[in-house]
């Protein structure tokens, strides 16, 4: 997952063709690399978030994120059609932090899913996971990606500037953080299947 891990592609809750079915959210499993994959090759923007172009690809991928040694934490966003989205969490658990990010299919956006799969996980993070403080980033050309972490509860604390070297030019990122007494934003979540036995790893000292 890049440093700038979020969404690409706009996300405003109740556009028009919205469906009525949520999707749900689960852990993220190994036989999902082939969903994985497919979704890498739906847009070319989804290079944003690594290089999957291949069935081994998506299965480094894949086992990198639930790697139970590898301080990540990922979540499958699952309709009727498959895993169509992801989001995820880098954990330091030295200092209960986590570096939060989330991707979304093409064919899903657009919906308000992101958003409210990005809160879903924020919330649990915050309550159940015992982190203090979320943090993410965003190319400044992907402004849909910063209105999903505001909606999801994000503050915007500031900007690095020529953080990446992209196509021979600098990009600056914009950066967010969410802690735990932050206010909870408004807005409907997901159902959720929490990743229970992992929910308690970070402690406190």
């Amino acid at each position: 997952m890049t440093s700038s891990g979020t969404s690409s592609g706009p996300d405003p809750a109740g556009a028009p063709g919205a469906v009525a079915a949520s999707p749900t959210l689960r852990p993220l499993h190994a036989d999902d690399a082939a969903a994985v994959l497919s979704a890498f090759r739906s847009d070319p923007a989804m290079s944003r978030q690594g290089t999957v172009t291949t069935m081994e690809e998506a299965e480094e991928y894949v086992r990198r994120l639930t790697d139970p040694d590898g301080g990540m934490l990922a979540w499958a966003v699952c309709h009727e059609h498959g895993l169509m989205g992801l989001v995820c969490i880098a954990v330091d658990r030295e200092n209960l932090n986590g570096w939060f990010s989330y991707w979304m299919t093409e064919a899903a956006r657009g919906r308000g899913w992101t958003t409210r799969a990005a809160a879903t996980v924020a919330d649990w993070a915050l309550d159940y996971a015992r982190l203090e403080r979320l943090e993410l980033g965003h190319r400044v050309n992907n402004p849909a990606s910063g209105a999903v972490a505001r909606a999801a509860g994000f503050r915007k604390e500031g900007t690095e500037r020529g953080k990446f070297l992209i196509a021979g030019e600098r990009v600056d990122v914009d950066t967010y953080g969410r802690l735990r007494t932050d206010p909870r934003p408004d807005g409907p979540r997901l159902t959720m299947s929490p990743m229970t036995s992992r929910a308690k790893e970070p402690t406190r000292t």
